[in-house]
């Protein structure tokens, strides 16, 4: 007799668990807070990206929706091995080891990616944000290629369709109030007054990005001003059920996944928007010019790295500063790399002729000290090294207490433009410890029967930070991970 699996949530992570169990021949049903509209957690605020290892070129082309796109013949992707992705996290860990939770991230990824194509989940080479044309030819950097079709939005569909085309049933505005526990074992889940049985239950309900109250609580008071980038459902639910239950609270629940954005962006993404839009109030391309804080000062080396490996603490970082804000500064020599969010209809920025007519429009700034500190940059930069974005060019400044380590020019070419940004949570990274079936563990370290989680719910994937396009991988790997451990318990 199959096992009746339920599915908590019906994001990335919920839909390859889903998937997986059906795989191994559970009956499964999908209980989604959310109606339609909103369905699909935070899966379709993102832009889809995805990172993985790979050794070539070769180990993508099965993966993309159009094998045939000529551009491909110019391409360069190099290689983004095992050893690379371990490195990438380790830079992130504040001296920590790899956890458990990372090393199987990285030898699952791209097996994973592989198994979703074999669900026709198809993807697309990330041209426009991870390519620089370079003499003819379009050189890929940060170890961050592709895509789903369609995005995030395409990603939650197809997995979607795969989910429904293998038998899985879904039912939206479905909320889970509860586990229900029988001597020790989960055996079903409450949806307001009803109960429902299930032989296993799959928490992949997100974690607490959009509780203030528990930002507050794990993250810190700076954290009630944070703008949350995707869906108002991830409020912690699966998180407070499982600790209810006895599950064991585990990895950094100080630490969370969040990004410059539009200070004058709405909470919560808008899906009204076209899906190539949404990812519009990211305000990301700060390593191609500087952010100044309240006091007029830089606080960050905007060019410490590439932004693929920077942009998840520098969203702390500004939202961190006084007032909860930053503005990034520009001259017209980037205007043309600056990505399409920063001429989106609705991107908010001041623009004047000069320098001197730019910094008294930096709302809430310091003019006297943004002066310092932008003639101080300018004295600084290193002329003799030429820019390169699509490498570490090394190009940096001399003498200054707070470097730019690369791709530092002079802001001496007009006109010039200022964004206001403050720091937008994308997801959190305290979660729960599962086993390698991708069962709960109880505070003594044993598997809670009939529970399981994956997505955001895991705990000790990311510490410090993470490379960006791990997070959706995490899921997919975790989600599959989970599926298969609760069709075959």
């Amino acid at each position: 007799m199959s096992k009746q699996v339920i599915v908590v949530g019906s994001g990335n992570a919920a839909l390859c668990a889903g998937i997986a169990a059906l795989e191994a021949g559970a009956q499964v049903l999908m209980l989604e807070k959310a109606g339609p509209d909103l369905a699909g957690g935070n899966t379709k605020y993102t832009a889809g990206a995805m990172r993985f290892a790979y050794d070539s070129g070769a180990d993508l082309k099965p993966l993309l929706r159009d094998p045939d796109d000529p551009r491909l013949l110019r391409t360069e992707f190099g290689s983004y091995t095992q050893d690379k992705f371990g490195a990438d996290l380790l830079g992130f860990n504040d001296g920590r080891p790899l956890s458990p939770e990372q090393d199987k991230l990285i030898r699952r990824s791209g097996e994973t990616m592989q198994w979703l194509a074999q669900h026709d989940v198809t993807f697309e080479p990330i041209y426009s944000r991870q390519s620089f044309e370079k003499d003819g030819r379009f050189v890929f950097w940060g170890g961050l290629t592709l895509a789903a079709d369609n995005e995030g939005v395409g990603l939650f569909d197809m997995e979607m369709a795969a989910f429904r085309r293998l038998g899985g049933t879904v039912r939206f505005d479905s909320a889970v109030t509860g586990l229900v526990q029988d001597n020790g074992k989960i055996t079903g889940v409450r949806v307001g007054d009803t109960e429902i049985a299930a032989d296993a239950v799959i928490l992949a309900s997100g974690g607490f990005e959009a509780s203030a109250d528990m930002r507050v609580k794990h993250i810190g008071p700076d954290w009630a001003e944070a703008k949350v980038r995707g869906t108002p459902m991830n409020t912690g639910d699966g998180l407070v059920m499982a600790v209810e239950a006895g599950a064991q609270e585990y990895g950094l629940y100080g630490g969370c996944h969040a990004t410059p954005m539009d200070l004058h962006m709405a909470n919560y993404g808008n899906l009204d928007l076209p899906h190539g839009d949404r990812k519009n109030y990211r305000k990301i391309c700060y390593f191609l010019g500087l952010m100044l804080n309240a006091r007029g000062a830089r606080f960050v080396d905007e060019g410490i790295n590439f932004r693929n490996y920077t942009y998840a603490q520098f969203g702390r970082a500004v939202l961190e500063q006084p007032g909860h804000f930053a503005w990034q500064v520009f001259d017209a020599k980037v205007f043309d790399l600056l990505y399409g969010e920063y001429h989106f209809h609705d991107a908010h920025f001041v623009e004047a002729d000069t320098l001197e007519a730019l910094i008294p429009m930096l709302d809430g700034v310091d003019a006297v000290a943004a002066r310092r500190t932008l003639e101080a940059f300018n004295a600084a930069v290193d002329d003799q090294t030429e820019f390169d974005p699509t490498i570490l060019d090394g190009k940096g400044t001399i003498g200054l207490p707070l470097a730019k380590s690369n791709w530092a020019q002079r802001l001496d070419q007009g006109p010039f433009r200022a964004y206001p940004v403050t720091g937008g949570i994308t997801f959190t990274y305290g979660g729960l410890k599962v086993d390698d079936a991708g069962a709960v563990m109880d505070r003594a370290d044993a598997p809670i029967p009939g529970l399981y989680a994956c997505g955001e719910l895991v705990g000790g994937v990311f510490y410090n930070g993470y490379p960006g396009g791990s997070g959706l991988t995490s899921g997919a790997v975790f989600g599959r991970q989970a599926g298969y451990g609760a069709a075959r318990a």
